[in-house]
């Protein structure tokens, strides 16, 4: 049994498994450690290393694919058929949640703005808002929206959960109602998949439908949120954002996102925190015992 992970240290939690598998590091498509046709299970590469993607239809030989991202959005078009994809549904939830509640927080008590001040030696008082009471969609009820949901608890927000279907029992909305729930929203949070449904999701009706003063906040991926668009609304600083994902991604250095004053963005690390490594080691240690024993995997990708 061949298994490439993409990092030495994973090899600290796959150590018992050492017996039963040969297990390689691959962070390098062009320096690989073997045959890639013989792998059986990947953990492709992550954090900036580079992409394995390419590689997928030479492994012919692949039995698992287990991703590090929660999404699936473009592995299973390269990723021959018999493969299963799995994601790592639940290993992000905590830390990209924290992302969420720490952008909203800074967003409405204006930090961005006083971090500047603090730079340039200003005592400039500012007078944010408030959390409390506040109106907030919650747009993708998986298990991240689920974290960020009882996250907010405790704030006293108004919260109005939206997934792709109804869900009456947990008082989850279908997304076919947010034209007549957007007007309402003081805050957005974007959690969906990027899917050819939610491709563009953002555009100019949905934004134009934001009432004044609106943050909208993305921790999904960039192409959810039509840029052209978003970029409009920010001129006219009628809405703020939030944005640990954009579009294009990274975002190039005379981008004018970058020079919209009510946008607080990230590059793409609302899961990157010192405890990802070990979850993420953790649920491949899982997926491992699970298909050496001959076991069906945890968050299978349906294709």
């Amino acid at each position: 049994m061949k298994i490439w992970i993409p990092q030495k240290y994973g090899l600290s939690h796959l150590d018992h498994l050492i017996e039963q598998a040969d297990i390689e590091i691959a962070d390098d498509p062009a320096d690989l450690p073997s045959d890639p046709a013989n792998v059986d299970f990947l953990v492709p590469t992550f954090l900036d290393q580079p992409s394995m993607r390419p590689l997928l239809p030479s492994m012919t030989g692949l039995k698992v694919l287990q991703l590090p991202s929660s999404g699936s959005d473009g592995w299973a078009e390269v990723t021959r058929p018999e493969a299963t994809i799995a994601h790592a549904r639940g290993v992000h939830d905590s830390s990209t949640a924290e992302w969420v509640l720490t952008a909203i927080l800074a967003s409405l008590r204006e930090l961005p703005a006083l971090h500047d001040a603090q730079r340039d030696a200003r005592w400039q008082p500012r007078r944010g808002r408030d959390l409390l009471g506040k109106r907030i969609l919650l747009i993708g009820a998986g298990s991240i929206g689920s974290a960020v949901a009882r996250r907010l608890k405790p704030f006293g927000v108004r919260l109005t959960k939206v997934a792709r279907t109804a869900r009456p029992d947990e008082d989850i909305h279908p997304i076919t109602e947010l034209p007549a729930l957007l007007p309402n929203a003081e805050v957005v949070i974007l959690l969906v998949p990027l899917t050819a449904e939610t491709r563009g999701l953002v555009d100019r009706e949905f934004l134009a439908a934001l009432p004044d003063g609106a943050l909208l906040v993305n921790a999904a991926r960039g192409p959810v949120v039509d840029t052209e668009a978003l970029l409009a609304e920010l001129g006219t600083g009628r809405l703020a954002a939030a944005l640990d994902v954009t579009d294009p991604e990274p975002l190039p250095a005379g981008h004018p996102l970058w020079r919209e004053p009510h946008t607080l963005i990230t590059p793409h690390i609302a899961a990157q925190t010192n405890g990802m490594l070990p979850r993420v080691y953790d649920l491949v240690a899982r997926q491992l015992e699970r298909f050496l024993a001959g076991e069906p995997l945890l968050n299978q990708v349906v294709r």
